[in-house]
């Protein structure tokens, strides 16, 4: 019996603002019983909105400017856990807990409460409480984890949403703090949206700055070379054309370094002057490892898009293979996750197409020549030959190309994102109107 078909439904609140279509492809499937059919109605979506950029600059606040900033970390911190403590309590005793609204109608009578809350600017104090409830959303929406109290000893940032000025293209205007100096090493074009002031644990002070330049993003082309990339371990990168691009493994380097430092750090007594200088020791040889990553994951991810109109990798679950904790180390060095939301960002603003494979296509088990798939690939096999053809096959490049090749045949499909069994599930980290619900049309199809 051939299921009925599924049609995933969109809710467009500005539909004159896109263009849709829908594709069906039928993929026959061989089982012991008979021959069955998988049906996959994609919804594709062509839209076009406003280019929103981010850069990150350096500033360098004076003594003055830094004791205020240092109080605009301490009321954003102190307003965030007193509205997660009060959110907390209300739910326990109404069974709701404080929206956006409500967070924001507290704030004058804690000013009138709390003398030093008011010394902070009032946008910083209701961006926190945006954050918050926005934080609340989230979680509910499965997207991210339950908000938690802030502390003094992690990383500290406020938000300033107007009223943040770029002055003689050499300093920043904060409200409240000043004009702070700043090293602005690129044109910040376009309107100035929001601003986050932050600190990292080094002492180091930076501003991340969102502009809107007003102009359409660019128009995604899916025409020219496709790339596909398999990412590993013993090599960070492995292409469908057979280029190899090595893991640096900078913990590893780092590892004698970190150790004899963090070792000193214990020995210490807690609170003295002596355990803070060794604490920013510690602090500045890990942002040494992430800063010489992040150098890496850049300049390849720039060459590979550069050189490449279509990038297809696999989409894998990082956060769950971090569990393992034989390899979480290794996984959590080597970058995964930001190497491909780097190539995703600058395949976008260079108008060029990205496209991530399902994770759980067997891209290793394939041969990339006949698609015959092998029962079994351990880990430990890094070369193969195919039962079927006789093609010998380096274990990443064969993956590489079977990813590339899946990417081929979702293009020619038109595939977006798959609907089927029935049902759509809620992805997580999309908003709840990119697949809403399915709903069975009951027609036959041929």
């Amino acid at each position: 019996m051939i299921p009925a078909p599924v049609v995933a439904e969109r809710n467009l609140k500005n539909a004159a603002a896109f263009s849709f279509f829908i594709r069906m492809h039928v993929i026959p499937l061989p089982s012991g019983g008979g021959c069955k059919c998988a049906f996959y109605f994609t919804v594709i979506m062509i839209y076009y909105k406003d280019m929103i950029t981010a850069t990150k600059i350096r500033i360098y606040p004076d003594t003055k400017q830094v004791e205020k900033l240092a109080k605009a970390f301490g009321c954003a911190r102190w307003l965030w856990n007193n509205s997660l403590n009060e959110s907390q309590k209300t739910y326990q005793e109404t069974g709701k807990g404080l929206g956006h609204f409500a967070l924001n109608n507290r704030l004058p009578d804690l000013k009138k409460s709390v003398d030093w809350l008011g010394e902070t600017h009032s946008q910083v104090l209701q961006a926190v409480c945006l954050n918050l409830s926005r934080a609340f959303v989230n979680f509910f929406e499965r997207r991210a984890e339950y908000p938690s109290f802030k502390s003094k000893h992690d990383k500290q940032s406020i938000q300033y949403p107007q009223g943040v000025k770029i002055v003689d293209g050499r300093k920043l205007f904060l409200p409240k703090i000043g004009h702070v100096k700043a090293v602005v090493h690129r044109e910040i074009a376009g309107t100035i949206k929001t601003v986050t002031i932050s600190k990292t644990p080094t002492g180091k002070y930076f501003a991340s700055i969102l502009t809107e330049n007003g102009l359409d993003a660019h128009a995604i082309s899916l025409d020219g070379k496709i790339l596909g990339i398999d990412v590993g371990l013993t090599h960070l990168a492995i292409t469908s054309d057979g280029s190899k691009f090595d893991n640096p493994k900078h913990v590893a380097k780092a590892q004698k370094n970190l150790r004899r430092k963090q070792r000193k750090l214990s020995r210490k007594v807690k609170g003295s002057n002596t355990r803070n200088k060794a604490r920013i020791l510690v602090a500045k040889a890990h942002e040494k490892v992430a800063n010489a990553r992040k150098d890496y994951l850049h300049k390849l991810s720039r060459r590979l898009v550069d050189e490449n109109q279509v990038i297809a990798v696999e989409d894998l679950h990082v956060k769950g293979m971090m569990k393992n904790h034989c390899l979480a180390k290794a996984i959590g060095d080597v970058g995964w996750g930001a190497f491909t939301g780097m190539l995703k960002y600058k395949a976008e603003q260079a108008g060029k197409g990205y496209i991530e494979v399902n994770r759980f296509f067997p891209s290793s088990k394939a041969c990339s020549c006949c698609l015959h798939f092998q029962s079994s690939m351990p880990l430990k096999i890094r070369s193969w030959r195919c039962d079927k053809c006789g093609t010998s096959h380096d274990r990443d490049i064969n993956a590489a190309q079977n990813i590339r090749n899946e990417a081929q045949r979702m293009i020619a499909a038109g595939i977006a994102g798959t609907a089927s069994r029935g049902t759509v599930s809620q992805v997580r980290g999309r908003k709840p109107s990119v697949l809403a619900r399915a709903v069975d049309v009951r027609s036959p199809v041929l």
